[in-house]
């Protein structure tokens, strides 16, 4: 099987879907950055036997066209962005009416859509109007063996929040960090993974208890993990969050806002305040600060046995080899 898989820029979760497909299939991944690219992705279609792309956008909705007119199959992977629209914070492709038309499309036109939690299932399905029938939930799988606890000294409350513009800074609630950690001036906070442009004017205004760091390596990022005694992600909205997932195999304790994908992972295992309410978030996280080690264990056994690599790979072959029959 010939495989044409688009995506607007790579992730380790793209990444890891094209490391899983391509032991089976050939696989062409193009990387489309403009309208110059949609001959390329008319191309790519013609040449392969199932389109995939990563994220609902309009070059996925090109990508769904072009298979629909080649009657090739179609699948697209949601993640987040793909099925938001926050007016207020300018955050999410719904916000733009001639973009959400062609999200819309491509969201009702695709053959399978693959949502990694439920929520999106459900947002997908309000934004674009329909009964979602074509959409099956299928979380992305986190490396057990590779995110693990060690043994450093917890002694942080950790947020990773990859910030490249306002709006990301907004929806990754980076001033909710700011201002719980005003109100726990004995804790000491570690806010990674911000844009080169912005570090500069967090730390003018943060208080000294939290430290501001631009992007890590995958390395760097597991031991300012194993280091943090509580996982500390407010978000106004996610989908399945990855840093959570990793926090907690590493042996984290998530205090997060109870909003989108947030409730699958941390409920049972951590806990979850309304978004918005700083008091109630420094509350939960001195709570989470004395919980004992079996409650890391099992934080990490939740997270170890629901999203498995292995399940991630069943549930793309098993999609892919349907479509092809």
């Amino acid at each position: 099987m010939k495989l044409l898989v688009t995506s607007t820029f790579v992730t380790p979760f793209i990444a890891d879907d094209l490391a899983i497909l391509r032991k089976r299939y050939t696989v062409e991944h193009l990387l489309v950055r403009g309208g110059g690219d949609l001959p390329q992705i008319l191309l790519g279609v013609s040449r392969s036997d199932v389109a995939y792309s990563w994220f609902a956008s309009t070059y996925a909705a090109a990508a769904v066209a072009a298979a629909r007119s080649l009657r090739k199959p179609a699948v697209l992977a949601i993640g987040g962005a793909d099925v938001a629209g926050m007016e207020d914070i300018g955050y999410g492709i719904w916000n733009s009416p001639w973009k959400a038309r062609l999200v819309g499309f491509a969201l009702r036109n695709a053959d399978r859509v693959l949502a990694v939690d439920p929520f999106l299932k459900d947002e997908a399905a309000r934004r674009a109007g329909y009964d979602a029938g074509n959409i099956s939930v299928l979380p992305t799988g986190f490396d057990a063996g590779f995110w693990t606890p060690g043994g450093a000294e917890r002694v942080t409350v950790l947020t990773v929040a990859a910030c490249e513009s306002e709006s990301r800074l907004k929806v990754k609630g980076v001033e909710l960090v700011l201002e719980t950690s005003r109100l726990l001036p004995d804790v000491r906070f570690d806010l990674v993974g911000i844009g080169d442009r912005f570090v500069a004017g967090l730390r003018a205004r943060a208080p000294q208890n939290i430290e501001i760091r631009g992007k890590l390596s995958r390395e760097e990022l597991r031991e300012h993990y194993r280091s943090a005694a509580v996982y500390f992600q407010p978000s106004r909205v996610e989908g399945l969050p990855n840093s959570v997932c990793e926090a907690m195999l590493c042996g984290c304790i998530p205090v997060c806002t109870d909003v989108g994908g947030m409730k699958t992972p941390v409920a049972g295992n951590g806990f979850l305040v309304p978004w918005g309410d700083a008091r109630g978030l420094a509350a939960a996280i001195e709570q989470a600060r004395t919980l004992p080690l079996d409650s890391r264990i099992r934080a990490r056994e939740s997270i170890a046995s629901r999203f498995t690599p292995e399940a991630r790979e069943r549930g793309l072959v098993e999609t892919f080899e349907a479509l092809a029959r």
